[in-house]
């Protein structure tokens, strides 16, 4: 461009891994193809200094000394021209080249979320090009979300009279954060026709948070973290005093005292059972691990939500003092706990050594 100042250069984004917060790039910018600099923050701003390129510009003055910089109301018009070069040319790619930009999102998407996390302006600017990918593999705009089912809740008036309660019209937007281990939570939402997008990167849990308070009907749940109604199968729950039975044994067997254990009767009858975490209690655990706060949390507050259909589950129901039953009740807890994160590594080696017996059971040996 030439007016109102003389600038000209290349910016890309360069592929990366997940691990971009190591990734720094580098915008080398030249006074008339004269070398001035490496990434000087207060030219390009900070989320646009994981790009690389270069920018030649007359007008940028050859002291770069940092208070000089920031003084300088020219070097600002500057830094806000290149934002919105950059937003003009993501939306221009959406709009004309759907199909490129797509193809482009997979590495680019950390950078577009860092910007809107550190400028509002530039969310602003390409919330529009803002793209999700669903469990199909399509890509979905804000836009396409907000047609999604909404639902209702009651909640607290603030500022009310105590007691006092409204309900809340939301679209809860089911994510996923790790494919291969969220898999059998992915397989019950396709059974059921539910959709819901991935976002696998660290900064996706900031991200999402942003999102809610610029979309107030968006309501972001990680895919393991509830039972919806749509999971169940409708058929009649056990009574209280089964559920209580159940309860009692698993938190015996397990040693696990203070386990929240709920029973349901899940459509698939092949699940025997399933771990939940509910979406503020992870919220704060990403965010205790973010500050290195992680082992201050004492242990994950999380939900063992047996099903009550299930073969395995209407077994242990029948015969708690049965000759396998401490087997069972491990492996069906380990088995739910692998679906929704990694076991540590000596849950790991029980979990082995426990399934080689359950072989050699099996095999009459």
């Amino acid at each position: 461009m030439d007016y109102p100042f003389n600038l000209k250069g290349i910016l890309y984004f360069p592929k990366i891994n997940n691990e971009y917060e190591s990734v720094e790039g580098t915008i080398k910018l030249y006074n008339n193809r004269v070398f001035i600099a490496d990434n000087i923050k207060e030219v390009i701003p900070e989320f646009l200094l994981l790009l690389k390129g270069v920018i030649d510009c007359p007008d940028l003055p050859l002291n770069v000394s940092r208070s000089a910089l920031q003084n300088d109301g020219f070097v600002k018009k500057i830094s806000d021209y290149i934002t919105r070069k950059v937003a003009d040319k993501l939306n221009a790619l959406k709009n004309s080249e759907r199909e490129s930009y797509e193809k482009y999102w997979e590495d680019i998407h950390p950078f577009i979320k860092f910007g809107c996390l550190k400028d509002e302006k530039f969310y602003d600017r390409v919330k529009d090009s803002l793209l999700f990918r669903d469990l199909e593999g399509k890509y979905l705009t804000l836009a396409d979300i907000a047609e999604w089912p909404s639902d209702t809740k009651t909640e607290p008036v603030y500022g009310g009279k105590e007691g006092e309660t409204k309900e809340k019209e939301f679209i809860p937007v089911a994510y996923v954060t790790d494919e291969a281990v969220q898999s059998q939570y992915i397989k019950m939402y396709k059974d059921a026709g539910l959709d819901a997008v991935i976002l696998p990167t660290n900064i996706d849990v900031p991200f999402v948070t942003l999102l809610e308070q610029k979309n107030e009907k968006l309501e972001f749940i990680r895919i393991d973290a509830d039972v919806t109604g749509s999971l169940k199968s409708g058929e009649e729950a056990l009574s209280e005093e089964d559920k209580n039975k159940l309860t009692e044994l698993f938190r015996k067997t397990l040693g696990k005292e203070t386990l929240t254990v709920s029973v349901e009767p899940l459509k698939d009858e092949n699940m025997s059972a399933m771990i939940t975490l509910s979406e503020q209690s992870r919220r704060m655990q990403e965010m205790m691990k973010m500050y290195g706060m992680a082992d201050m949390g004492g242990e994950t507050p999380v939900t063992l939500v047996l099903n009550s259909g299930n073969a395995l589950v209407k077994y242990l129901l029948e015969e708690p003092e049965g000759e396998h039953t401490d087997l069972i009740v491990k492996q069906i807890y380990d088995l739910a706990a692998i679906s929704h994160e990694p076991l540590k590594a000596e849950e790991m080696t029980a979990f082995i050594e426990r399934s080689q017996q359950i072989l050699k059971i099996l095999a009459g040996k």
